[in-house]
């Protein structure tokens, strides 16, 4: 089973990296309509809400709410990305089997999913095809 989570939250990595590897750097400024973030802004909302469900539906420990400053430019927030997605793995690969909480770890990764399918219309406003779905 955790080989199948491990496989499925690296397809998860794998195709949100691809999706703000597809918006050139100029782009991350961009957003569809003044109430919404930048991509930027997104991108970064990806990552950090990773490590808040990570710390509250996968290790059990209460954390509020309390987004970090975001992370400016593709290069850093890319790297701010794999920097989340690295440490859910450790999380994910730590876990005793019988003891990592299932419905946590596909809250996080509906999280991403749900945030990366904004991310992707963002690309399809901007003229550019988003990368090809993996799973």
């Amino acid at each position: 089973m955790k080989a199948h989570l491990k496989k499925t939250l690296e397809n998860a990595r794998m195709y949100t990296l691809a999706v703000a590897e597809a918006m050139p750097e100029e782009g991350y400024g961009f957003k569809p309509t003044d109430s919404v973030w930048t991509f930027n802004e997104l991108l970064h909302h990806i990552g950090y809400g990773m490590y808040w469900w990570e710390e509250n539906y996968i290790r059990g420990q209460a954390a509020d709410w309390a987004p970090t400053p975001v992370t400016y430019g593709k290069q850093a927030v890319t790297k701010y990305l794999e920097q989340a997605f690295a440490h859910l793995d450790k999380s994910v690969a730590a876990a005793k089997e019988k003891e990592l909480p299932l419905e946590g770890f596909f809250a996080t990764l509906d999280h991403i999913t749900h945030h990366r399918g904004q991310a992707a219309v963002y690309l399809r406003c901007k003229g550019i095809t988003p990368p090809e779905y993996m799973y």
